[in-house]
């Protein structure tokens, strides 16, 4: 079997190969899946990512949910605990800085986040994904670790989970992702051309 990274070598090398008008068609395909999905239509917190090495573009997904009125949330770098993210409002003013990765990411101002559980839909990135829905990301566990946590507190709490909908290049299907005992599934993943739902997580 391919190992995890070895994968995740291929799957990037391949995106990033995608040309820019390859990436912005996928950009306003993914909008087009979205935008109708009842996930999203009852949604008005939701949290995306910025795109990076490769990603498909969320540009103009977060312009389409700006105009809808949407509350939108990135991802930052949790400021305490390593390893955990943590979700601050974005608005076209919001000013960006980059984080130990390179990635563009708010200025910490603690009044402005949400926490996870408050959420109603997550927009996650991966790496590699196959047809059971198991997702392959960077390697750095921030999902996987955060997730996990939310989905223990609101089965303790009996609190109602958000929606979580990975995003791709329909190049970034493989055979079988390399599963490891902490990755977390996901009941959906969209790609510019199909919205694929699998079993409740």
């Amino acid at each position: 079997m391919t190992s995890r990274q070895e994968l995740r070598q291929h799957i990037r090398a391949l995106r990033r190969s995608l040309s820019a008008a390859q990436q912005h068609q996928a950009s306003l395909d993914l909008v087009q899946q979205l935008l109708p999905r009842p996930e999203v239509q009852q949604a008005q917190h939701i949290a995306l990512y910025l795109t990076n090495d490769g990603e498909l573009d969320t540009t103009a997904l977060i312009q389409a949910l700006w105009q809808q009125g949407k509350s939108l949330y990135l991802p930052l770098l949790h400021p305490v605990v390593p390893g955990y993210l943590v979700f601050q409002l974005y608005s076209p003013v919001t000013l960006l800085k980059p984080n130990q990765f390179g990635i563009s990411e708010p200025e910490l101002n603690c009044s402005l986040l949400c926490p996870v559980e408050q959420l109603d839909l997550i927009f996650t990135p991966l790496v590699a994904f196959d047809s059971q829905g198991q997702r392959l990301g960077m390697g750095g566990g921030f999902y996987d670790r955060t997730l996990s946590q939310l989905s223990s507190d609101t089965k303790s709490s009996g609190a109602k989970k958000p929606a979580l909908i990975g995003l791709a290049h329909d190049c970034q299907q493989v055979d079988a992702v390399p599963v490891e005992a902490w990755d977390i599934p996901l009941p959906a993943i969209c790609t510019p051309t199909k919205f694929r739902c699998f079993s409740e997580q």
